[in-house]
């Protein structure tokens, strides 16, 4: 078991019920899955970077990427329908857990200037979006072997929630916010 996840299980289910006066533990909102993505505008380009931000999203997740597509053609932007334009990956579960746990303890340390996020990210409905504007933050990625550097989007799915309790679950689990 992943130690946020064991962490989630002992003491911030206890701590969520006794703030909110939840009846049930099961009421309690959890994570329920981690969405990481990079857009790559430029691939339109180079088809280099699309290979180069897949090799690097399976290396900071451990899964493999699904390669996204354009919906429509966009003239100004060179861009035709079906052209590869990003990359994502959804984490569930214990690798879930094991990378959000890599994200606060080891990767966003790792950010230069670092002052912490917005709580103003959620989106009502109790989801957390992040964008990081490097992928080098992460350890997995050897700096001498990436060809692009390469921002990616991090969005936290939570489930049964209000942006309040996201925001006091986020905390629990160490999640850094701007004071």
């Amino acid at each position: 078991m992943a130690r946020i996840e064991e962490k989630y299980k002992t003491e911030v289910v206890s701590r969520m019920m006794e703030r909110f006066k939840y009846k049930n533990a099961n009421a309690v909102p959890r994570i329920e899955k981690i969405t990481v993505s990079m857009g790559i505008g430029k691939a339109v380009e180079n088809n280099k970077r699309i290979d180069a931000a897949v090799k690097d999203l399976s290396a900071i997740t451990g899964q493999k990427p699904i390669v996204t597509k354009s919906k429509k053609s966009i003239a100004n932007f060179k861009l035709r329908e079906g052209m590869n334009v990003g990359a994502k990956v959804t984490l569930r579960g214990r690798r879930m857990y094991e990378f959000f746990d890599r994200l606060v303890n080891v990767a966003i340390p790792r950010i230069r200037d670092f002052r912490g996020f917005s709580s103003q990210s959620f989106d009502g409905y109790g989801n957390y979006s992040l964008g990081l504007t490097e992928q080098l933050v992460f350890p997995e990625i050897n700096v001498e072997n990436v060809e692009f550097v390469q921002g990616l989007n991090i969005c936290l799915t939570i489930d049964r929630s209000s942006d309040e309790e996201s925001l006091a679950l986020l905390e629990m689990f160490g999640f850094p916010f701007r004071r």
